[in-house]
């Protein structure tokens, strides 16, 4: 697959390594990242460091696959999934939550995200699922216009769900229906 500047390709994490744990440990603690990635309640929450280890890792890969996301072979990103996780917005059986991070600010805006949701929808389709939830908070216009793009719709709001430059902010929860 090719992005406007290069080849992007994907690789499902199996066994972490220091790098894929040093590289997620910087991305969850990237000001520029932080508060488009994790919800918080207060600045304090906001500036706390993550510390991201192998065993984290593990630990997150027993519950649900996580996904590489190469430019050109170097790491840019990962993306996850979950099957029919408590925080659904709308509680329906066989759905995908997922999440997409594209960490490395070189990558934005080259159509990385686009063509990994792609990949993403089809690993989730291979499982079966047919439906696919996800949350972006308000403020992220890039993101939503990004799933908008790829056929995702609004269905509700959580009003004041993350902190961010001095005030809370709703979630947004989009679907989109697989064929």
């Amino acid at each position: 697959m090719n992005s406007e500047e290069g080849k992007v390709s994907f690789a499902k994490l199996t066994t972490p390594d220091l790098h894929v744990c040093q590289t997620f440990e910087r991305w969850e603690n990237d000001p520029a990242l932080v508060h488009l990635i994790r919800p918080s309640q207060n600045k304090e929450e906001l500036e706390k460091h993550v510390s991201v280890t192998m065993q984290t890792l593990d630990e997150r890969l027993q519950y649900h696959p996580i996904y590489l996301i190469y430019l050109d072979k170097q790491l840019v990103g990962n993306m996850d999934f979950q099957i029919d996780p408590e925080h659904l917005y709308k509680k329906e059986t066989g759905t995908a939550w997922l999440g997409i991070t594209i960490g490395e600010a070189f990558a934005r805006g080259k159509g990385v995200g686009a063509q990994a949701m792609r990949y993403l929808e089809s690993e989730i389709k291979r499982q079966g699922l047919r439906r696919i939830e996800l949350g972006v908070f308000e403020f992220n216009a890039r993101a939503i216009r990004l799933y908008t793009s790829l056929g995702f719709s609004e269905i509700g709001r959580i009003p004041d769900f993350t902190y961010w430059q001095g005030k809370m902010w709703s979630d947004i929860r989009m679907e989109k229906y697989l064929s």
